[in-house]
């Protein structure tokens, strides 16, 4: 591989940043301070690998034990192919793993025969063989051309990312922007971006110091700070070139070119040394020793000539092992691009020759060999497709049944493989593959026997690509229908999973089509299907005792059914505000993004409840990742998510930005979910500020006086604010209606959080003699302490309260309330507190050395923000991306005892 070197001390040219933050998390682990997970991206040729090698050659130095697997095109599509050569070297110590654990490795790794226990037990048992290798050294894990890693493989690394805090262990992951392997991936990218003029220059002259300085600008414009493009360009030219004397070629997209120039040295070689690299890159890897035989396939007597040749042409070259390893994968890319259909499909068949009858690869390649339809190889590359999919990949399953699709005989049979294989691609999580194939699915007949399948798969696509849910109403109600008739094929527990597509389509619109449909085949579902039902149908009336049925069945659940029911489970916990770290922790090792996703849904509303604030912009990255990997309706609820935090803040210009961003797609989708939440919080927003009118306003607008609609399945959430909004408005009659209805519906019985809200508003609205006793039984509500901002905005009315009456106790309960909603960075809140702590006579807001609590770059952007510039000006002044800016803001605000930069002067007088 290109390692780009310059500098002292084999320092990376142009790449301080980088190795900076890598010897960092290597120190890290040497002395036992704990693990990290770095993931560098990229586009090819900009140093990435070398990156990686740099790595390796540090950690050895320090002691680490190396381990590194590498992503290959012609494997992506064989489950956990990149983990058997990353742990391979450590599998003789999987004898000291329990017996379960070694099962769940051996299983996934095709070493036994059987099923992996589940997604997690493989994550688990994988990350319990490096605990055991690390407890003698540390370990360095490298991943390499992520982009191309399979997608069993890349979830369990992305479950070790999660895991190796507590572990002399790094994990250094490389890969291309576009790459699907790295979707719903725990660790935030490091971009590896070209290199500055003055390093692109450094590192031209280090590799070409004869270049002529008018070549040389050119190349240097040309690279554009590549440094894969700087190496290679000028070793295209000729001497007239070098020398200055001849223009350079036109230029042409960079992957093109520098692809192209690895295609021209492929031409100069002998047709034996081209149909040894052709086999070495569809090969995928060859394990050591397959060189030597393609060797003496292809080149007989004349082995070490050819080898030669390859060598001296810088494409290739034999590692330690024996092993031919491209100079850089474009190197590969090239190969197979310069070999005409009857090369690539004879390379083919010698791969297929070569490997095991039961090696999925085989099927592979005899499926690329073949050139006409082939029924029989089609069965088999179906049932391989099938049995990877049970062993949790699912993502490479649909390649392998995509392939025999395409090898089908008759339109039923490729019909049928391709509806397969657009089902799998949703549950691996790769859904504009499933967006594809139901495209290509649309274009012909449906065959009536897998319509439900079909109707699963079009659904999918739509609801989280499209962010159309119309055809949850059409498809989905006959597809249930079909499913329960009597002696019809289940297709694998599809009933259960077409049910919680129809619910979340109906709770997010409030359709009563999806609504009717959901009541006529709720008897035909498990029993955490109707539960999650009951949850969100008309939770006022029907959700009694959800929470603790929640907790039976979570309990309960074994590892096998987790796979399937995980969805369900999260989804009725989100109903009933359930859940913890242990019940994500269950889900993690789950192998596809559509899981992870509701986890990440699921953690966000769970931050916000339990004022894990500081997440806030976990909302911003995981909106990212999910529209990267084309989720369009999970980007549009992790930013609906987000809205909840600048609402609690009083954010009200964050708040704004934000229902302009996602208000219309919600309104064209028609997802009541969230234009109804948005117009709550607005309400939200006003109070934070103290205005109640505004709020009662917003609020009623969702659940009149007295009124628990259907319609709103989390009226609880509204309810507190409710009731706020009408006492301080003087509509007391409509609070105590409202607060009737609560407790008519037996809204304490639903849930600890619906509880509490039920006694917190209780207490907003008691009488004089009653309202002491009714704050104190509200915080008593078992669990009350979990509820950090409306425990607070509780402490803050009763601070509020007993002040206003002379009662002992005002300031405690006043200075409790401050330090949470300043801890929260409520600003609005804690302003509003700080003014009835002043009432009180207890001083606060800014301390005696008022500026000096500020830190010196805090300071520094206050001091501009004060001057009226904007975060971007400021920004701009002082090198910081506009979101720093703006979350220094957040932190000084309280620090100052402000909410508005129009107060900063003022805070800042005399300093």
């Amino acid at each position: 591989m290109l390692t780009v070197v310059g500098g002292k001390d084999g320092e990376l040219v142009g790449r301080r940043r980088e190795t900076a933050l890598l010897a960092r998390a290597l120190e890290r682990a040497r002395t036992g301070a704990g693990g990290a997970a770095v993931l560098l991206r990229g586009e090819a040729g900009i140093g990435k690998t070398a990156l990686l090698d740099w790595a390796r050659n540090t950690a050895r130095a320090a002691g680490f034990s190396v381990l590194r697997a590498v992503g290959a095109e012609a494997e992506a599509d064989i489950a956990f192919g990149a983990l058997h050569q990353a742990i391979w070297p450590l599998l003789e110590g999987s004898r000291a793993l329990p017996a379960r654990q070694r099962e769940a490795l051996e299983c996934a790794l095709g070493l036994r025969g059987g099923l992996p226990p589940g997604g997690f037990a493989v994550g688990a048992a994988a990350l319990a063989l490096l605990a055991e290798s690390a407890r003698t050294r540390p370990l360095l894990l490298l991943v390499d051309d992520l982009h191309w890693v399979d997608a069993s493989s890349a979830a369990v690394f992305a479950f070790l990312h999660r895991r190796i805090a507590d572990l002399p262990l790094v994990i250094v992951s490389a890969g291309r922007p576009e790459g699907p392997a790295a979707e719903g991936w725990p660790t935030a990218p490091v971009d590896v971006k070209a290199l500055a003029h003055a390093d692109a220059g450094a590192l031209l002259r280090q590799w070409h110091p004869e270049l002529a300085a008018t070549t040389a600008e050119r190349v240097l414009a040309e690279a554009a700070g590549n440094p894969l493009a700087l190496v290679e360009l000028p070793l295209q030219l000729d001497p007239t070139h070098l020398k200055g004397l001849a223009p350079l070629p036109d230029r042409l997209p960079l992957g093109q070119r520098l692809e192209r120039l690895f295609a021209g040295r492929l031409t100069a070689l002998s047709a034996e040394s081209a149909r040894l690299l052709l086999l070495t890159a569809l090969g995928g890897g060859p394990a050591a020793g397959s060189t030597g035989a393609w060797l003496r396939e292809v080149a007989g007597d004349r082995a070490e000539e050819v080898l030669a040749r390859i060598e001296a042409s810088g494409l290739a070259y034999l590692d330690a092992s024996g092993r031919l390893e491209f100079r850089h994968p474009l190197v590969c890319s090239a190969v197979i691009s310069a070999a005409s259909g009857p090369e690539r499909r004879e390379a083919h068949r010698l791969l297929a020759r070569g490997l095991p009858a039961d090696d999925p690869r085989r099927l592979v390649h005899e499926a690329s060999a073949a050139l006409f339809p082939d029924e029989e190889l089609a069965a088999r590359l179906q049932e391989a497709g099938e049995r990877i999919a049970r062993r949790g990949g699912d993502a490479e399953g649909a390649l392998l049944l995509d392939r025999a699709a395409a090898l089908s005989s008759d339109p039923h049979s490729r019909a049928r493989r391709l509806t397969w294989a657009a089902v799998m691609a949703a549950r691996g999580g790769r859904l504009p593959y499933t967006t594809r194939l139901v495209g290509e699915l649309r274009r012909g007949p449906v065959p009536p026997d897998i319509a439900p399948l079909f109707a699963y798969a079009v659904v999918y696509a739509d609801q989280s690509h499209h962010v159309d849910f119309e055809s949850s109403f059409t498809l989905l109600p006959a597809a249930l229908d079909a499913l329960a008739a009597p002696g019809a094929e289940t297709f694998g527990g599809l009933a259960e999973q077409a049910y919680f597509k129809l619910l979340l389509a109906a709770t997010f619109t409030e359709d009563p089509r999806a609504w009717r449909a959901l009541e006529e085949h709720r008897d035909n579902v498990s029993p955490l299907a109707r539960l999650c039902h009951r949850a969100w149908s008309d939770p006022a009336r029907t959700a009694h005792g959800a929470s603790e049925e929640f907790r039976v069945a979570a309990e309960r659940m074994s590892e096998e059914q987790e796979a399937g029911s995980a969805w369900l489970l999260l989804w009725t916990g989100s109903a009933v505000d359930v859940g913890d770290a242990e019940l994500w922790r269950r889900f993690t090792g789950q192998h596809a993004y559509a899981t992870q996703g509701s986890i990440a849904k699921a953690k966000c509303h769970q931050d916000f409840l339990h004022g894990h604030w500081d997440a806030a912009e976990d909302c911003l990255r995981e909106a990212q990742a999910a529209e990267e990997a084309g989720y369009h309706c999970n980007a549009l609820l992790f930013r609906h998510f987000h809205a909840h935090f600048l609402a609690g803040r009083g954010d009200e210009a964050g708040l704004r930005a934000v229902d302009v961003l996602i208000r219309p797609a919600a309104a064209r989708a028609r997802m009541r979910f969230v234009t109804d939440h948005l117009t709550h919080l607005h309400g939200l927003a006003a109070l934070a500020h103290g205005r109640y009118e505004e709020a009662y306003c917003h609020v009623s607008s969702l659940t009149p006086p007295g009124v628990l609609p259907r319609g709103l399945p989390w009226f609880h959430l509204p309810f507190f604010d409710f009731v706020d909004a009408a006492v301080h408005t003087g509509r007391r009659a409509e609070a105590l209606a409202h607060l009737a209805a609560g407790r008519e519906a037996r809204m304490a019985e639903i849930s600890p959080h619906h509880a509490f809200l039920l006694a917190a508003a209780t207490a907003l609205a008691a009488p004089d003699e009653e309202a002491d006793a009714a704050y104190r039984a509200a915080y008593a509500v078992p669990g009350s302490g979990q509820w950090a901002f409306e425990r607070a905005r509780l402490r803050f009315a009763h601070g509020s309260w007993l002040r206003r009456h002379r009662r002992a106790g005002a300031r405690d309960v006043l200075g409790e309330a401050h330090r949470s909603f300043t801890a929260l960075r409520a600003g609005p809140w804690a302003e509003r507190c700080a003014e009835e702590l002043r009432a009180a006579g207890q001083p606060v807001g800014v301390a005696p050395d008022g500026p000096g609590r500020l830190t010196g770059q805090e300071l520094r952007i206050a001091r501009l923000a004060a001057t009226g510039l904007t975060n971007k000006d400021i920004g701009r002044q002082l090198q910081l991306s506009p979101r720093t800016v703006g979350a220094h803001l957040y932190k000084i605000f309280p620090k100052l005892g402000i909410t508005s930069r129009a107060a900063l002067a003022r805070a800042l007088h005399g300093d």
